[in-house]
């Protein structure tokens, strides 16, 4: 992936719940206030997830506040938008998502010259089991770094 800019908002649950695969940097449509709120860091990913429909490739469930200083005009929180990726490589994900258990997730989001940008992922849901060897990992590393840090300190 190109240099990104610093993440705006970031899907902790993501990790958590999917094996990342694989994954790319995609652009957003946005409309009029939406940029606004963007830059604000009011936006949501949890539960967000994206959906390759008519050659094109849309992300539902973001949810970006309506920005204070607008008007009657502002935007759906809720609104499915577009991403903007190059053909060739839609046509690939579209390849890869109708294997089994595969989806398109959003990582971050992050403004890139100006631009706002999104890390998508292609991912396999984790099983139960999945998870908890990865808390128990998580947790014998985390003891053996205090180990560490105990023995560093004496």
């Amino acid at each position: 992936m190109a240099e990104a800019g610093r993440p705006l908002v970031t899907n902790r649950q993501a990790r958590h719940d999917y094996h990342i695969l694989e994954t790319m940097e995609a652009g957003i449509v946005l409309k009029g206030t939406e940029i606004k709120s963007v830059r604000g860091g009011r936006v949501n990913l949890k539960d967000s997830f994206a959906r390759i429909e008519n050659g094109e490739i849309y992300l539902y469930n973001m949810h970006i506040s309506p920005y204070d200083f607008g008007n009657r005009e502002n935007h759906d929180p809720l609104r499915p938008r577009k991403l903007l990726l190059h053909k060739g490589e839609i046509r690939r994900l579209i390849g890869k998502t109708q294997e089994k258990g595969l989806t398109l997730i959003p990582l971050t989001l992050y403004i890139k010259s100006g631009y706002a940008k999104v890390e998508l992922a292609l991912a396999k849901g984790k099983r139960i089991y999945d998870k908890r060897e990865d808390l128990k990992k998580r947790q014998v590393d985390r003891e053996i770094q205090r180990a560490f840090s105990a023995r560093n300190q004496e």
